[in-house]
């Protein structure tokens, strides 16, 4: 079991930190209340399934009592003593560049009202959350970075090995119904040999042997799919490195049948030897 808890000052970019472990597998869990710490892990323990346990991460800030994070120290140390793993991360930024933050997005900081404007507020907040600074296993300033650079710096030194789990998706479709909306790449096939041409082909789709020693015997369809491998081998790293957790692969024929789900599924099955999340997905055939 391994806990990270995920700490700092209101502005300092907790909400990336958090979305980019869920990203990578974590279940995470924000704005949680110190006390139910203890519940949380002992609910998960008794339930049948306690996959979701394996890597959890959970949000602890100011929004807190006043109580629970000055206990927070001793709930933790009660953990580590039950077998579970945890780390605490804090993140912070300079005075300046909160006020900035704050400013750009015209959000409230969570401590202000009529009384405290924002600097007293994050005077306040610095001061509740000692006991988790004075704890922090890793502290990371952020004054300086920006949402990737973050992304990037909470990947190498939390998940270090997660870099690959970007989730590839290959999608037939049919121009006719429309491009799917969330397309990062399409592919138009329609230039190719129409196997709906060829009566007896017309019953089976892409996936069934008729229509793919049909189209394999093509050198249009084998010079067009080695095309789109290279291309998409050359170009899917850089969409890795950025930190994307999606990449959707749409290829489009007329009527979304025959030669889309035949070359979907072969760049499927080709980058599955190189990628750990590859899909395929025939929209029309669904």
């Amino acid at each position: 079991m391994r806990l990270v808890v995920v700490s700092g000052r209101s502005g300092s970019g907790k909400s990336t930190a958090l979305n980019v472990l869920e990203d990578v597998g974590f279940t995470c869990i924000d704005n949680l209340p110190a006390s139910l710490l203890p519940g949380l892990f002992q609910k998960a323990i008794n339930a049948k399934s306690q996959h979701w346990l394996e890597k959890i991460a959970v949000g602890i800030d100011v929004r807190n009592l006043g109580e629970d994070l000055d206990q927070l120290p001793k709930i933790l140390a009660e953990l580590k003593y039950s077998g579970i793993n945890y780390e605490v991360l804090f993140l912070d930024a300079r005075n300046s560049v909160i006020i900035q933050r704050f400013s750009e997005t015209r959000r409230k900081h969570p401590l202000t009202n009529d009384r405290v404007d924002i600097h007293e507020a994050i005077e306040l907040e610095t001061t509740l959350l000692d006991p988790i600074a004075s704890i922090a296993d890793r502290r990371i300033d952020t004054s300086t970075m920006t949402l990737h650079q973050l992304r990037d710096v909470i990947k190498q030194q939390i998940a270090p090995h997660s870099r690959d789990d970007m989730a590839v998706m290959f999608e037939s479709f049919a121009f006719k119904r429309g491009v799917p909306v969330n397309a990062d790449f399409v592919f138009d096939v329609r230039c190719l040999p129409n196997p709906h041409w060829k009566q007896e082909l017309r019953p089976f789709t892409g996936n069934d042997q008729p229509v793919i020693e049909f189209l394999e015997s093509q050198p249009e369809v084998i010079d067009m799919t080695n095309d789109i491998k290279q291309f998409l081998s050359r170009w899917t790293p850089s969409f890795l490195a950025n930190n994307r957790s999606y990449l959707t692969i749409a290829v489009g024929c007329t009527g979304g049948q025959h030669r889309s789900v035949y070359i979907s599924s072969v760049l499927a099955r080709h980058f599955s030897s190189t990628m750990p999340n590859v899909q395929v997905r025939h929209r029309e055939l669904a």
